[in-house]
């Protein structure tokens, strides 16, 4: 995905609201960017262009994004919380800035929580132990049909569509 693309397609509106943000947090820009390219890299070595669908690379994807987000810009925070409400903002406003339809939406705002969470209780250990965690947790990814049944599957990854 090419930023600039993403933003000359962006509103007046939504670009003061992307600014707004990173005016605030100035130091977790660079951070967020690398976790982001890092996170593109792995997804296609791993999943090759699959992880652009709606299976278990995307789900992958979505929760490696805010766990790497976290960490890296954890760096520079210091703190636990701070890092994981910066990597829900940023994410959160990159799902209302380039919109799924509401069920896509619904399931990249979980995965995306899966990620923050798995950083938050491996915090201590490796990028790579976390990683793995969150590979396994791809495995056992629950396939989702309907927006009601994400809150069935609160702690794990969820897909819509096998890859």
């Amino acid at each position: 995905m090419n930023v600039w693309n993403v933003i000359r397609g962006l509103s007046i509106r939504q670009i003061f609201r992307l600014a707004r943000i990173l005016i605030l947090q100035p130091l977790l820009i660079y951070p967020t960017l690398k976790a982001t390219r890092q996170t593109i890299k792995v997804c296609d070595l791993l999943y090759q262009k699959k992880h652009h669908k709606n299976g278990k690379a995307n789900a992958f994807r979505h929760g490696l994004w805010n766990l790497l987000i976290c960490q890296r810009t954890f760096r520079v925070t210091k703190s636990r919380e701070k890092s994981i409400i910066w990597a829900k903002k940023i994410t959160d406003l990159h799902e209302k800035l380039a919109p799924n339809d509401p069920l896509e939406t619904a399931m990249d705002l979980r995965n995306n929580e899966v990620g923050r969470a798995i950083f938050d209780a491996m915090i201590d250990n490796s990028e790579e132990e976390m990683i793995a965690v969150l590979k396994e947790n791809t495995k056992n990814a629950k396939k989702i049909i309907e927006i009601d049944s994400i809150l069935d599957h609160k702690k794990d990854l969820v897909y819509l569509s096998e890859d």
